[in-house]
């Protein structure tokens, strides 16, 4: 069955740690569950008997076409009758649809697994396309076999279909194949890794859960919550229908006697409270015995670079959630904290299910954001164009983050508009706004002209472009934003909002079209509200300022006077300890085997959160820590020595400066690292006269360790 059976037999839980509470539900859990299930329902999110019945027999279909094409191409090859009889194919599926928590209309992951002798290039890509091809019930048939994971999409019988190939080392494949095993990988080239991950995480997750029922209701609330708020998206910088599933799946485990409201309770609860780039796991990383490259931030150095890893459970386990950049993962948290505010509320009886599903107001929430506009000359163009540009958005985030130092933050909107008086035209937005705690005159104006014209210009390589391909970047301000993006393409009116006071209105000179702007300095007593200005090109003035309505203001004043209250106790806490495990990076007290409270007071709850980022785990503490990184690393020519030398753990300032040493594809920016800004750090060790040994710098920074040398080892690095 794999590891995560044989773990729960020996420590009698599932998960890394022991659960926080094994109390079971109350009267109270009991009627919310019913609420939000009914909830759930009205919202449409489960699909009809008929409906679920056609896919069924799509699925069945699918699967006596895959065994008519092993068997043809088999007999293609000049192998006899008998084994031509014998060639089998098999088709498992994966995603939300094998999960369970599918809505109407949704598509079927599904993948393919065939024999060492069916290729994929021209028996899958070839082959079974033109047997697709030539089905009527077949419709709009896209094969993308440059993909990352190369996948065939089409419609089938109404039904969409995500269709991936696995060429396994078997002459033939059995009808009862169990992929889950280990062994399946075995001789096995890394794009039929890559399609077996899906299928194999996905079996991982419901057999690492509790129960079953109450992950699938908690796990369709959670992802039209996401979708509601904007947070829904891999491909923008947020968390795809995976990465949700990992997580839901973590607070079940942490609470496995709850109904579905209290876990959504605790998902908010949990999350707003979690310290990234703390991993989530739901079992130990296991090296394995085939040479897979698994996540470990002590010797892959480009896992240090993560924001918020979430790991998969079967090997290799990676991080599924490495497309979150700083501005991403900032939304995000604010969408957790807000979560677990209303869930507060709705223990009071003060708020509804209903309030907490509100679409996120993207569109009223910032003064500035960005426009991205693409044209093509037809729609099978626009339809590649779009795949393109969608894919480098995430690049355009972290451009903007890299070239203003992470003060201008950057919200990517997870869905595209279409101007339909526009033929072949599609476009992206993005609000802007100041960091959090960065006031005006520390940051100045920003111009990103060369930001922009550089993600442009990498646009623009795309290697399948054809004349016609558009790509236009252009400021635009909230009053300004074009109708068809409102539902209905009518733009909603705004109340009117009272004149602030104690502000003083200036002249200030922008150095495009020396156009004069009116700029907010605000009083003593009104420090939070102000505008700003960043510079772009074509005479755009981009003003940009923090997004203040009314349910975020008091937030966002709570969580720095929270911030600023546990100061002291985070900056203690290391980037991730080179001799401790991932979720072992605090120096406090385990939970006890046996210390379960099956009732905690939420002041027991609120430290047995805390002691999740302390639990052992042992797997990458087992592993073997004697590799020369900083050889490694010279010869790849990605580390910048800065000079001194740090005893391993501790950190430096995280008001400091970072640069990142450069910027490209996606590949390219994983090679790439921050380097700390060395003068601005030694001026403040001057003025403050001591050193920042325990304050957190929010970028993980590599340094050679002293305590290499008393070891012994040259270049033993610790990520600090």
């Amino acid at each position: 069955m794999g590891s995560s059976v044989a773990a729960k037999r020996v420590n009698g839980h599932l998960g890394v740690t022991e659960p926080i509470s094994l109390s079971g539900p109350t009267e109270f859990d009991v009627i919310k569950t019913q609420e939000l299930e009914k909830f759930l329902e009205d919202a449409g999110l489960y699909e009809k008997q008929d409906e679920a019945v056609s896919r069924e027999e799509v699925l069945g279909r699918l699967d006596q076409i895959v065994k008519m094409w092993v068997k043809r191409i088999s007999r293609a090859k000049g192998f006899n009758e008998q084994f031509v009889q014998e060639a089998n194919a098999k088709i498992f599926t994966f995603g939300s649809y094998r999960l369970g928590v599918h809505g109407p209309g949704a598509d079927i992951d599904t993948l393919c697994v065939g024999p060492k002798h069916a290729t994929r290039e021209e028996d899958f890509f070839t082959e079974l396309h033109n047997m697709l091809a030539d089905m009527p019930e077949v419709t709009e048939l896209h094969p993308v076999p440059d993909a990352h994971v190369p996948v065939m999409k089409f419609n089938f019988s109404g039904v969409s279909i995500d269709l991936l190939y696995a060429k396994l080392a078997l002459w033939v494949i059995p009808e009862d194949l169990d992929i889950s095993q280990d062994s399946i990988l075995q001789n096995a080239d890394e794009q039929t890794v890559r399609s077996l991950n899906g299928c194999r995480v996905t079996d991982h997750i419901l057999r690492l859960v509790p129960s079953i029922q109450n992950f699938r209701t908690t796990l369709r609330c959670m992802r039209l919550w996401a979708k509601r708020r904007g947070v829904y998206s891999n491909v923008a910088g947020f968390l795809g229908g995976i990465n949700w599933a990992l997580l839901v799946a973590r607070i079940c485990q942490l609470y496995p006697n709850a109904l579905s409201s209290m876990l959504v309770s605790r998902f908010f609860r949990v999350y707003s409270q979690w310290r990234w780039p703390n991993p989530v796991m739901l079992c130990e990383i296991e090296e394995g015995t085939l040479g897979l490259l698994v996540w470990d931030p002590r010797r892959n150095f480009k896992d240090r670079l993560h924001q918020m890893p979430i790991i998969t459970p079967a090997y290799p386990c990676m991080n599924s959630s490495y497309n979150v950049s700083l501005s991403t993962l900032h939304v995000m948290t604010e969408e957790f904290q807000r979560g677990h505010e209303l869930c507060e509320a709705m223990e009071a009886s003060k708020a509804e299910w209903s309030t907490l599903f509100e679409p996120y107001p993207f569109f009223e929430s910032y003064k500035n954001y960005l426009e991205i506009d693409i044209t093509a000359a037809n729609e099978d163009d626009l339809r590649k164009w779009k795949g393109w540009v969608e894919s480098r958005l995430r690049i355009l985030t972290l451009k903007i983050e890299k070239h203003t130092f992470g003060m201008l933050q950057c919200h990517p909107h997870p869905n595209n508009f279409s101007d339909k008086s526009k033929t072949f035209h599609c476009c992206y937005f993005m609000g802007l706004q100041r960091k959090q705690g960065v006031r005006v005159h520390d940051g100045g104006q920003f111009d990103i002209r060369a930001t922009v014209e550089e993600f442009k210009q990498s646009v623009n390589m795309y290697t399948l472009w054809k004349p016609g391909m558009e790509i236009q970047v252009s400021h635009i301000k909230r009053r300004n934003i074009p109708p068809f993006v409102f539902p209905g393409g009518i733009k909603p009116l705004r109340p009117l909002k009272p004149a602030r006071k104690h502000s003083k209105p200036i002249e200030t000179n922008c150095g495009i079209n020396d156009e004069k702007v009116s700029e907010v300095v605000p009083d003593e007593d009104d420090k939070q509200m102000y505008t700003e200005e960043i510079s772009y090109s074509n005479g755009h003035l981009f003003e940009v300022s923090e997004s203040l309505d009314s349910t975020s203001e008091a937030r966002k004043r709570k969580q720095m006077e929270d911030a600023s209250e546990s100061n002291s106790d985070d900056a203690k806490r290391p980037f991730l300890h080179p001799n401790k495990s991932p979720e072992s990076v605090r120096e406090l007290e385990p939970l006890e085997t046996g210390s379960v409270n099956q009732h905690p007071s939420e002041e027991a709850e609120e430290l047995a959160i805390k002691n999740l980022f302390c639990s052992p785990s042992t797997a990458i503490a087992d592993l073997p820590e004697e590799l020369d990184e900083y050889e490694l690393l010279k010869q790849d020519k990605c580390v910048e020595e800065t000079g001194d030398d740090f005893p391993a753990g501790h950190t430096q300032n995280h008001n400091a400066q970072c640069e990142v040493i450069s910027i490209g594809s996606v590949e390219e920016l994983e090679d790439k690292f921050f380097i700390c800004d060395e003068r601005n750090r030694k001026e403040r060790m001057r003025d403050r006269g001591t050193m920042d040994e325990d304050v957190r710098f929010p970028c993980p920074v590599i340094r050679e360790s002293k305590k290499s040398e008393k070891h012994g080892k040259k270049g033993f690095l610790s990520c600090l």
